[in-house]
């Protein structure tokens, strides 16, 4: 048996880990989800994945740990629950919240101009119905101040805006912390940097939507059960948001499936992400905000750490919170 299995480990991912993984460990790798494999047990004592997998439970008595290379851990929670087994459970917190960040600024800068219609009106040259808007002086909404968090409040101050953020645990003195309810109705650009836990679920829906500032940019980088793609095209329809930019999905990994097999699903999320992403006021990315080279570099070094602490000390160095 190898000592470690890489999932869904994408071709620069896996050459990093290669390079960085001593030469001491046996391993494996591919660029699919296990629910994409045909592996009816686990190849290694150790696994790896990133969000996209869906973890058996059956494998749970084989397996002495499992790492995600995600900063979210929601679904290692969630395993942990189902399971009640003696895995060490590790993530990696540190290695992309600045790619991230960028990816939320990205995403809210595309939409403010309009880019999507600006590059389909490139064809005919006309500029009617593309007018966009400025970053300085608009007020950005942050909700969620961890890493990532942080980097976007920062990222906000920098270009000229009015920055508010909420947290349930204000934490940094420079961040002007602000309760929901008055963030939604001043923001002109909402990015949701949130982690996702068990009382969370669909925060952003049809209420937040009713409050938020009529005409608001709304931006989720952090998890897509957080904001029910239902609940966005309703929001968009009405006129609660003029755009909405998406990196993550809820239902993710049945959207990623039915997307490389161009296969057709009855899921009705994966079906209402489908139609926003059809939309012109809407910008839809693979969760690939993390995808830089810098982060990839030190998302695969951090992923080798975690596996060489754990072989020395039978521990991780990041243990994910599931107590």
């Amino acid at each position: 048996m190898l000592d470690v299995y890489f999932y869904e480990a994408f071709e620069e991912e896996a050459e990093a880990l290669r390079r960085l993984l001593p030469a001491s460990f046996t391993a494996g790798y591919t660029d699919l989800t296990i629910q994409e494999t045909s592996h009816a047990a686990p190849p290694a004592r150790v696994i790896s994945v990133r969000t996209q997998s869906i973890l058996p439970l059956a494998w749970a008595p084989e397996l002495q740990a499992i790492i995600s290379r995600s900063t979210g851990y929601d679904h290692l929670t969630a395993y942990a629950a189902a399971t009640k087994a003696p895995v060490a459970l590790g993530y990696l917190p540190l290695y992309c919240h600045r790619a991230v960040a960028e990816q939320a600024m990205l995403l809210w800068m595309a939409l403010l101009r309009r880019l999507p219609v600006q590059m389909r009106q490139f064809h005919d040259f006309h500029r009617d119905g593309i007018t966009g808007f400025e970053c300085e002086g608009r007020t950005l909404a942050v909700v969620g101040v961890g890493h990532i968090g942080r980097e976007v409040c920062r990222i906000g101050a920098a270009l000229g805006m009015r920055v508010v953020a909420v947290d349930r645990a204000p934490t940094h003195a420079d961040v002007n912390y602000v309760s929901i309810d008055e963030a939604l109705p001043q923001a002109d650009v909402l990015v949701c940097a949130m982690d996702l836990n068990a009382s969370n679920h669909g925060y952003f829906g049809a209420d937040q939507w009713k409050q938020v500032k009529r005409g608001a940019v709304f931006v989720n980088v952090s998890r897509g059960e957080l904001s029910p793609s239902a609940e966005l095209v309703a929001a968009l329809n009405a006129g609660q948001l003029s755009a909405v930019g998406m990196d993550v999905y809820n239902h993710e990994p049945k959207l990623a499936v039915a997307l490389r097999t161009k296969q057709p699903s009855d899921d009705a999320e994966v079906q209402a992400t489908l139609e926003l992403a059809r939309r012109d006021d809407v910008i839809c990315t693979p969760h690939n905000a993390f995808n830089s080279f810098e982060a990839v570099e030190r998302k695969s070094d951090h992923s080798v750490q975690q596996i060489v602490a754990l072989r020395n000390t039978g521990k991780f160095l990041w243990n994910a919170p599931v107590g």
